[in-house]
């Protein structure tokens, strides 16, 4: 039994968009920048996620408080703290690709790994993944990356999984299986399954989900976010393809990672 304090939130969301029942293609239809009949979106201030606001509010009371007393300097401290925790909680639009046999970067940050491994026991049983290896892309985010999480494949939730763990730095490898993580699995109308692992880092101590088991999601849309500095990976299915490399930089909800039926962007990158 999980303690209260390690029990993933889960805010209320409004109720997502049903998800496209048509199939997919053999051969993936080209990757389009926006959605048909869409424009680029000219730039604005990103929202902030409500989970900010009492970290916030906090440390400006506080920042208030010192520049009464005379604190200056420590007031000018907490104003730039202040400032920090709303960007790390900043939420911006993001315009998913269009098109078939596409799985999207659910995290923004640096592709870190691209590596052969065993399916983790939490994705593998009965109406989830066959026991097996797979390749997983690994996407370091840190302090200074948008930490909303988004859905790499449009479809139903059909697994979560919460596994309390340490708090290693979430960049090595060993992360994976002894960092406090959540796994999700969603499957598409196709039949196609992705799974992924949001895992806690060295700062972060809290996960937090958007969506619940049976939850429908569309591509893109926001699942959840990890506090303060972390990790995501993701397991692609057979006949996906890499389309990253290592040390690429990845966009949530933007960035094309695999692609059905293509080859990969460098061939042997996977480890």
């Amino acid at each position: 039994m999980m303690s209260d304090d390690k029990t993933p939130e889960i805010p209320a969301e409004p109720a997502p968009t049903a998800v496209s029942s048509a199939p997919a293609a053999d051969t993936p239809r080209p990757i389009a920048p926006h959605a048909a009949g869409s424009a680029p979106a000219a730039w604005q201030w990103p929202s902030i996620h409500p989970e900010s606001y009492r970290f916030a509010g906090m440390s400006g009371a506080i920042a208030l408080v010192c520049f009464l007393a005379g604190w200056s300097f420590l007031g000018w401290v907490l104003v730039a703290l202040t400032v920090f925790i709303c960007a790390f909680f900043r939420d911006p639009k993001r315009a998913s690709p269009a098109g078939e046999g596409l799985i999207l970067s659910p995290a923004d940050g640096l592709v870190s790994q691209i590596v052969t491994v065993e399916l983790p026991r939490q994705l593998v049983g009965e109406g989830a993944l066959a026991a097996g290896t797979a390749t997983r892309i690994s996407i370091f985010m840190s302090v200074f990356d948008v930490h909303i999480n988004r859905a790499p494949i449009g479809g139903t939730v059909t697994r979560m999984a919460y596994v309390p763990g340490a708090f290693l730095n979430a960049d090595l490898d060993k992360a994976s299986e002894e960092n406090e993580r959540q796994y999700f699995l969603i499957e598409g109308a196709d039949g196609t399954k992705v799974g992924f692992t949001q895992i806690a880092g060295l700062i972060a101590r809290r996960i937090i989900g958007f969506v619940r088991e049976g939850s429908m999601v569309g591509m893109g849309q926001r699942v959840g976010l990890i506090r303060f500095g972390s990790r995501v990976d993701v397991f692609l299915p057979d006949g996906f393809a890499p389309q990253v490399v290592k040390g690429q930089r990845a966009v949530a909800g933007e960035t094309v990672l695999a692609v059905k039926g293509a080859a990969p962007a460098v061939p042997g990158a996977v480890q």
